[in-house]
């Protein structure tokens, strides 16, 4: 087997994960890390024992031993520039998502790994869930028959919603209901979506950044099939990262319901209260295990960079799902559905519902 070297990019609280899991895989010959932060650099560097450890980004894009770069960095903002010059640089990427602010951006990674012959990926977790890998078996085998519908529901706390939403200017169907536009088309494929239609309503989250507390989207497939995808960041202040997932699908012999709550294990503390361990959606170490779907996630990219087999989640499909939540944000502005693909007249009402925001933030900037 030949040598590994990875690098992550960004160790904050996924990227942070990511190099823990490689710093413990014998599959990661050597680690590099790069982060902005000082502290933050020095801390994962003790945790990780990398071979090296950088300010800056270019020092892992230079380096022509390093063939795997995960790159975890934020403000979303980053990942296009980043990824590009990763990609140019001959490296295999396992990106955050969302895989890019705009459609051109995507284009154009997709193209660079396609004509480097590299790995792409986005980091879409939960697709190493347990309970989605289970409803991808069930479906496939046939059980549920012919399916009907699909339901998520998934909730965080305000306040894991105010830190992502104070970096930009993102709404929670952007950035939470995607993972779930991910997962469901892929346990629907081959079908296509065809049509979006979204309602948001305003809260807690508004003066923060503007967006929506909760967004329901309704994707209606090519077979006919209904999804109903439900996604918020308000849920009172408790455990931080606490994720809160329903799931039901229906079919035409049978039916699914997925309790991804974490209400079956709680741990209540005089000092601490009451908390869900196990419960975000990266997960986390427990002992000597990790509980989640991001540690397996980054192994499995490792893997399939070393055997040269087929990435889980393809670029190609998460710009689908970007297509898609793009459609979403639309069609709550526009208060109407909006057909997919994308066509030109949509993706020019897209780059001014952008525009109109820029400028709100801008005008709330100065004030």
């Amino acid at each position: 087997m030949k040598n590994v070297e990875a690098a992550v990019i960004g160790t904050g609280w996924c990227g942070g994960i990511r190099a823990e899991t490689l710093s413990r895989s014998a599959l990661c010959d050597k680690l590099h890390i790069c982060e902005i932060r000082p502290d933050r650099l020095a801390e994962v560097k003790a945790l990780t024992k990398p071979a090296t450890a950088t300010l800056d980004y270019q020092d892992i894009v230079k380096n022509d031993n390093i063939s795997v770069v995960y790159i975890s960095t934020t403000p979303e903002t980053n990942h296009y520039p980043i990824a590009r010059d990763c990609l140019r640089a001959g490296k295999n990427v396992l990106l955050e998502k969302p895989i890019s602010l705009e459609l051109w951006e995507a284009d154009e990674l997709i193209m660079l790994a396609k004509r480097g012959n590299l790995k792409f990926t986005i980091g879409y977790s939960q697709r190493f869930n347990p309970k989605v890998a289970y409803a991808k078996k069930k479906i496939a085998d046939g059980t549920l028959g012919k399916v009907v519908s699909v339901l998520v529901s998934r909730h965080i706390t305000r306040t894991l919603g105010t830190k992502i939403g104070k970096r930009v200017r993102l709404s929670p169907v952007v950035m939470e209901s995607t993972h779930d536009l991910d997962f469901v088309f892929w346990l629907l494929e081959p079908a296509k979506p065809v049509r979006v239609y979204s309602q948001g309503a305003f809260g807690f989250m508004q003066p923060i950044n503007g967006s929506h507390d909760i967004m329901f989207t309704t994707v209606t497939m090519d077979n006919g099939v209904v999804v109903m995808i439900g996604g918020g960041w308000n849920l009172p202040p408790s455990y931080p990262n606490y994720c809160s997932t329903w799931m039901e699908i229906t079919g035409t012999d049978g039916a699914l319901i997925l309790d991804d709550t974490a209400r079956d294990h709680w741990l209540n503390t005089i000092s601490g209260g009451q908390q869900f361990p196990m419960s975000t959606m990266p997960g986390e170490q427990v002992g000597e295990v990790y509980a989640g779907g991001m540690g397996p996630e980054t192994l499995h990219f490792l893997e399939a960079c070393i055997r040269n087999t087929a990435v889980m989640v393809t670029p190609d499909s998460a710009r689908a799902v970007m297509e898609a939540y793009t459609a979403a944000d639309l069609s709550a502005d526009r208060n109407e559905p909006i057909d997919l693909p994308l066509t030109n007249e949509t993706i020019a009402a897209v780059a001014d519902f952008k525009a109109k925001f820029r400028t709100g933030d801008n005008v709330a900037a100065k004030a």
